[in-house]
């Protein structure tokens, strides 16, 4: 009976400690602001987005980063396009810690690479703002 307990015990620390690790890395979230467009501005759109979602899939692969296209159209992202005074083609960085939300808008960043289509360049200063808010 006290095996059984200790056992029952240890698993349920191992599955706590599990999912606290998990929380802890799911701190940092890119928010990509997009409208629902059907002329050449929203084959643009969708270029800009692929472009920042792997970005992030190849430098956080183990999910440290994770990235959230936030529609406009959708009413339930309402306080989100309110907080942050979003438009079609804004990207925010956001940090959740301990319940605390900490928040960049980097679309300078995404707009700089839309008109320039340097890609090392806009990789190059995502990532450091992102890693700026991963330490």
């Amino acid at each position: 009976m006290k095996k059984s307990l200790i056992i029952l015990l240890l698993a349920i620390i191992a599955g706590t400690a599990t999912t606290f690790a998990q929380q802890k890395k799911s701190g940092v979230e890119v928010l990509y602001f997009k409208a629902n467009l059907a002329c050449c501005k929203g084959r643009a759109c969708n270029t800009l987005e692929a472009k920042v979602k792997e970005i992030i899939e190849k430098n956080w692969a183990d999910g440290c980063v994770k990235f959230r296209q936030v529609k406009l159209s959708d009413t339930t992202n309402n306080e989100l396009i309110k907080k942050y005074n979003a438009q079609s083609q804004t990207l925010i960085i956001e940090k959740t810690k301990r319940k605390k939300v900490t928040s960049i808008d980097v679309s300078s960043i995404l707009s700089d690479f839309a008109k320039s289509n340097d890609t090392g360049r806009f990789e190059k200063e995502l990532t450091a703002k992102i890693n700026e808010f991963i330490k």
